[in-house]
């Protein structure tokens, strides 16, 4: 994992749903540089080069992050908060990606400064093609500040 310049971080404990997430990524061209982390703790370890990526030389610096919430160690609610407090940071696009429709979940994650909240479709092609858009809108058309 060294000095990859990831352009997608997936973070997501389902292995079912995080193989489906980079399915759909590699099915609109999408894949080329995918880390996929289980945990908000390892999310947070590779952008700040910590734990076992300590040794990352390069900034990591993605062009988005897919996000689930229900996590465990650090769940991405605390993740979300690190990453959008620290000034370094706060730029990277980050959705939440999850199962979760409650409302004080979707107004938690906004206040602390998700750029976007997708609520994950159970039928699996309505699952692929959310991914491979929100892949293609975010890589491909997006403007970002450097």
């Amino acid at each position: 994992m060294g000095n990859i310049l990831y352009e997608i971080i997936v973070v997501e404990d389902s292995p079912y749903d995080a193989e489906m997430i980079v399915d759909a990524l590699r099915f609109k061209g999408l894949a080329k540089k995918i880390l996929l982390l289980e945990d908000g703790s390892l999310m947070l370890d590779y952008i700040f080069s910590k734990g076992r990526f300590k040794n990352n030389e390069s900034k990591p610096n993605p062009k988005l992050i897919l996000l689930d919430l229900k996590m465990p160690k650090v769940n991405g609610m605390e993740a979300l908060e690190q990453l959008k407090s620290n000034p370094d940071t706060k730029h990277i696009p980050v959705v939440v990606l999850t199962s979760s429709k409650e409302e004080s979940d979707i107004k938690t994650a906004y206040e602390l400064g998700v750029n976007s909240y997708v609520v994950k479709p159970v039928e699996f092609d309505l699952f692929a093609e959310a991914v491979g858009e929100i892949g293609l809108y975010w890589l491909l058309f997006n403007e970002m500040a450097i």
